[in-house]
């Protein structure tokens, strides 16, 4: 690590500790050169896979249009800021336990479904009425019987 005082290439570590709970190493380094000292944050990346759309174009995952989908599934439902940024965690990091580069669109969607199973019956029900289409009142009839044979 270089130096942001003198820009020697040299520095040592004095102390070291976990941040951000745990999500980054905080160092406390001494440059060799002038003796300054100065911190620094070490934290991993996240490479999320790409999305392969049903009509089989692939492109990056993008966590704003997540975070738009399940804001817009959960409008005006009893839930807390809190509890959608769990959510949203939990959704990518079970993306990520996947362990492929690419990822189809539906299988993103069925995680996001279950999720909101989970949270919220009103959200999973909005939810699955875009990602599978609902073009009738049967549609959602349907969706509420298998939510209920599910045990809910």
């Amino acid at each position: 690590m270089h130096c942001p005082f003198c820009n020697a290439a040299d520095s040592k570590v004095i102390d070291s500790r976990l941040a951000a709970e745990g999500c980054q190493i905080r160092r406390r380094r001494e440059c060799v050169c002038c003796g300054e000292r100065f911190t620094t944050f070490e934290s991993y990346e996240v490479v999320m896979p790409r999305v392969i759309k049903s009509d089989g174009k692939s492109e990056p995952f993008d966590e704003a249009k997540l975070r738009r989908s399940l804001m817009h599934a959960l409008q005006k439902r009893p839930v807390t800021q809190e509890q959608i940024e769990t959510v949203l965690s939990d959704i990518q990091l079970q993306i990520r336990r996947l362990g492929e580069r690419d990822v189809r669109s539906l299988t993103i969607g069925e995680i996001v479904m279950q999720s909101l199973f989970a949270l919220d019956h009103v959200a999973y029900v909005r939810f699955a009425s875009v990602y599978q289409d609902f073009q009738d009142v049967e549609a959602f009839r349907r969706q509420i019987e298998q939510m209920q044979h599910r045990g809910q």
